[in-house]
Order: structure tokens, then sequence, then C-alpha cells
């Protein structure tokens, strides 16, 4: 049997210098049946005291063994650097708006265009806007009335289609809001708030189509489909208002409240209190309008309508107290930290 002894001489470079480890010493052959023998491995040591490896292959008549040096702390540092390199990627911000200010304009500008519209058709318009089927006095138009009128219905339509869309995002940012709250309640109210917060977006959410509808089909187009819708807003926006403040309740129970936070309750309370005293009296004189057609009593309803549309759109005001700092953010930058970001926030199954 021939033996093959080969001397590797095996270096590592340090911020030091360069340093010079012992030599490994591997013995190689074949047998008889010519088979090659497999590659070997040795654990070496460099002169620093760092564990290495020299992998070696050969084969029976050849000259010399193939060997190299296994290092696996810089096997694993090359493995790192993709990783850390994409951390290491800057987070571009693409559009910062305030989230306050945002809530604002989107509160305000159904209040800011029902004005414009009732001003514009009682001056320009009042034949118009005045009729009714009992054909009796009336001094107060109603809201389908004035925004049903050209070029009044034009400009309704635009500004609530401007209102509806930043208000399905801000309910889903109230979800997420009320659900980071739930770690400050004991465990056994965990329920009960989860369910009242699935439950306040999907009132919120049929609250913010039935707007739409009531909006696009006008009582002159489609008056038993535009009736029925508006019943529909009514309640949804009413049981918003009710699971709204009842979750409220049961979040800030011994709790100590800020100022803002005391004035958000506070608003919700009145405007919800405002909103059910109108909807008795709306359903009051309608009843009288409808089936008795008394004088006034369609300037009345008409009265009380508009008071549920103020209610209404001043309770969704109160964000501005819930969300006094927030902003709204576009960002590009890696899925990694953006993810680990997101993972971050209170989750309740």
């Amino acid at each position: 049997m021939q033996n093959i002894q080969n001397s590797t001489a095996v270096t590592s470079s340090s911020s030091g210098g360069t340093r010079t480890g012992c030599g490994a010493v591997l013995s190689s052959a074949s047998d008889s049946s010519g088979a090659i023998p497999e590659a070997k491995s040795r654990k070496i040591s460099d002169g620093g005291g760092g564990i290495g490896s020299v992998i070696c292959s050969g084969s029976g008549g050849s000259s010399g063994d193939s060997c190299s040096l296994h290092d696996p702390s810089t096997a694993a540092t090359k493995d790192a650097q993709p990783q850390q390199q994409q951390q290491q990627q800057p987070m571009a911000i693409h559009y910062l708006a305030s989230f306050h200010e945002i809530c604002i304009v989107t509160a305000l500008l159904p209040l800011v265009t029902l004005f414009t519209c009732f001003v514009t058709a009682y001056v320009y318009q009042y034949d118009d806007v005045h009729e009714t089927h009992c054909r009796v006095y009336n001094i107060i138009p109603s809201i389908s009335a004035i925004t049903g009128v050209s070029p009044q219905r034009y400009f309704w339509r635009f500004s609530i289609a401007l209102h509806i869309g930043p208000r399905i995002p801000i309910a889903f940012v109230y979800k997420n809001y009320y659900r980071s709250q739930l770690k400050r309640i004991s465990p056994e109210l965990v329920p009960q708030a989860s369910w009242l917060i699935s439950l306040i977006l999907v009132l919120n959410c049929i609250e913010i189509a039935a707007l739409g509808g009531v909006t696009y089909i006008s009582n002159r187009e489609n008056y038993p489909v535009h009736e029925r819708i508006f019943i529909t807003f009514m309640i949804c926006s009413l049981c918003y208002m009710l699971a709204t403040i009842k979750l409220n309740g049961i979040l800030n129970a011994g709790q100590s409240l800020n100022v803002q936070q005391q004035q958000s309750i506070k608003w919700k309370k009145f405007f919800f209190v405002a909103s059910i005293l109108s909807t008795i009296g709306l359903l009051i004189f309608f009843a009288k309008h409808r089936f008795y057609c008394h004088d006034l009593a369609f300037s009345w309803f008409a009265f009380f309508e508009y008071l549920i549309a103020i209610a209404n759109m001043l309770y969704h005001f109160t964000i501005i107290w819930d969300f006094p700092s927030q902003y709204m953010v576009i960002v590009q930058g890696p899925l990694e930290n953006i993810s680990q970001y997101l993972s971050n926030r209170p989750k309740i199954d």
C-alpha cells in the first residue's frame, strides 16, 4: 500500500495581522478493489484558538489530495450578509398627512354642502322644493328635496363621494384603535368588547353604504327604494352610536381619561340623545303628514330630519378628539421590517 502524506498550511487573517495555524497530516489510499475512498475531514485549531475543519478528497494513484479549509463562522457571516443588506435598506415615505386634518375635512364636507344646497334651493327653486303629495302649506323643504333638484344634486353627490372615500379606512382605523385598548380591561370582559368592536365595524360600513344609497337613489327617481335605504341608514346609525358608547364604557371603566377623551365621550352621548329625540319627532310628524296631511307637518318632519343629519355628522366629528396627533403614511421599505412592525400590534382572537 502506497502512503501519501500531504502537509497543509492553514492561515487565518485578523485585524491584528496574519496568523499561521498547525498543519494537518492526512493519509489516504485505495484498496485492492480499486475503490475510491470517501472524502475525510478533520477538525483543526488555528493559532488563535479558533476551530475549523480541513476537508480533503483524494483517489488512489493520484499525486496528491485536494484539501480546503471550512470555517463555520465565515460561512455564517456570508449567509447573514444578504439579510443584513436587506434590513439596512432605507425606508422611504411617499405620503404623509395629518389624520386629524383628514377627519376634519371628511366630517365637515357634507355639513357645508348641505347648508349650501339648502340656501341655493330655498332662494332660487322655492316652488320645486316645497312640492308635496298633500299640497299643503310648507315652509321647510326636506333634505331629499333640496338635494334632488339640479344642479344641487350633482354638488351633493360629488360631496358625498369625497366624504365616503376616507370614511371606509377610518372605520378600520377605529377597529384597530379599540383593539389596542383591550389589554387594559379584565380578561372576562375581552370577549364582550371584542364582539362589540366587530359589530361597530359592520354597522359603520352599512351606514356608509346606506348613505351612498340614499344619495344616488333619490326619492324622485325611486321613492320606495329610497325610503327603505333611509330607514336602514337611520337604524344602523343609531345602533352604531349606542354600541360605540357601550364599548367606551367598558374600555374606560376605572381608567383616568385626559380632557380630549372626556370631551369625546361627553359629546358622543349628547349627539346620540339628540338623534333619539329627533327620530321620535320625525316619526310623529311623518305619520301626521303621510296619513292626515296636516299643515306644516312636513315642515316639522324636515326640521327633525335636519337635526338627525347634523347630529350624525357632528357625532362623527368627535373623531378629532380620538385621533388628535396621528398621521396617515404611505411608506416603501423592506417587507420584513414592515411585517415585523405590524406583528407587534395587539391581536385578539
